[in-house]
Order: C-alpha cells, then sequence, then structure tokens
C-alpha cells in the first residue's frame, strides 16, 4: 500500500513537471510577428537565443535575404512569464527575413 502511494506522488510529480515544462517555450501564438515589420515585407522566423541568434544571421545573409534580428518585447509574453520578460529582452532576438530588393 505504502509503495502504491509512494508510486502515485511521484507520477504526480511528474506530470506537473511535464506541465511547467509546456510553459518553457514559446509559442506562435505568444510571440506574435510586429504588424509594422510585416507590412515592409519582413517574415517572421522564429526567436533565438544571441549565439543561434549570428549563426542564423550569417546564414540567411548568405542565401541572399536581408535578416533583421530585433529583441523580443516584454508585451509579446504570456503574463505567466513576468520573472523571465527582462532576461527573454536581453538574450533572445526574433528573427525577420526579406528577399534582397533588386
Amino acid at each position: 500500500m505504502i509503495a502504491d502511494i509512494a508510486a502515485m506522488t511521484k507520477l504526480v510529480k511528474i506530470e506537473d513537471l511535464l506541465r511547467q515544462s509546456e510553459r518553457r517555450f514559446f509559442s506562435d501564438a505568444q510571440l506574435e510577428p510586429d504588424p509594422a515589420l510585416i507590412a515592409e515585407g519582413w517574415e517572421r522566423r522564429f526567436t533565438a537565443d544571441e549565439e543561434r541568434t549570428k549563426e542564423v544571421v550569417e546564414l540567411y545573409t548568405q542565401l541572399g535575404y536581408e535578416v533583421k534580428a530585433v529583441p523580443v518585447r516584454a508585451d509579446e509574453l504570456d503574463d505567466d512569464c513576468q520573472d523571465c520578460r527582462p532576461v527573454v529582452s536581453a538574450y533572445f532576438r526574433t528573427i525577420y527575413t526579406r528577399k534582397k530588393k533588386d
């Protein structure tokens, strides 16, 4: 009986951890593209940390795109992310690309 309770407790804790980990990743709904940039022909690609940003800017440039890496705006994040807003804004960039104009 005690072993069953301990196993159930572990199961509940694992389920809680899984639910919490779902919030660690940003969905497209959480990071909407900047309407002003979209109006200028930019396409939102994804959000990356500083190191990946350097890599993808170089890659997209080599592929012939214009690239813009803009800080994630604090108002783009869910209200659940109050504590992480300064960190995300400081260390993550949203990557936008558009084909170079002739």
